[in-house]
């Protein structure tokens, strides 16, 4: 395998679990903001500058990410407590609930509609599951 065929594979995984999230309501994110929700989810409490640094976008993109996701109500920010200077983003608890509802969907049907052949969809769901086991870390708490 190279660097190509890894970032397809990784696109397809992606793709499946789309297919196996089902659909979300309201308009879907975008890939950036997309990736500064996850960071979100991933540290809540952060501040824009924080979120800046671990996803290498720059700030003027985080907070305009931020500010359309609360007006969405996908994220909510506050004072820190702390310091009263610095604002703080968490993802919102309707929006953590429904991450939640998705993130335990079985992906096997997904699997089955993509490998329509039963013992290559049992054997991409084992290989899913052995690739699971060597490449997720646990401290990652199930959230990839």
């Amino acid at each position: 395998m190279n660097v190509a065929r890894l970032r397809r594979l990784g696109r397809r995984l992606i793709e499946l679990s789309r297919a196996a999230a089902g659909e979300t309501k309201g308009p879907a994110l975008t890939p950036g903001e997309e990736a500064v929700f996850e960071d979100v989810l991933r540290h809540p409490g952060s501040a824009v500058g924080e979120i800046q640094a671990r996803t290498g976008f720059v700030q003027s993109h985080v907070s305009a990410s931020v500010a359309r996701m609360r007006e969405r109500g996908l994220m909510e920010t506050g004072p820190d407590p702390a310091d009263g200077r610095r604002t703080q983003v968490r993802v919102t608890d309707v929006a953590t609930r429904a991450v939640l509802r998705r993130a335990i969907r079985p992906v096997d049907e997904a699997v089955r509609q993509a490998v329509p052949e039963e013992a290559r969809a049992e054997r991409v769901m084992a290989l899913l599951d052995e690739l699971e086991a060597l490449l997720i870390i646990e401290d990652d708490h199930g959230q990839g």
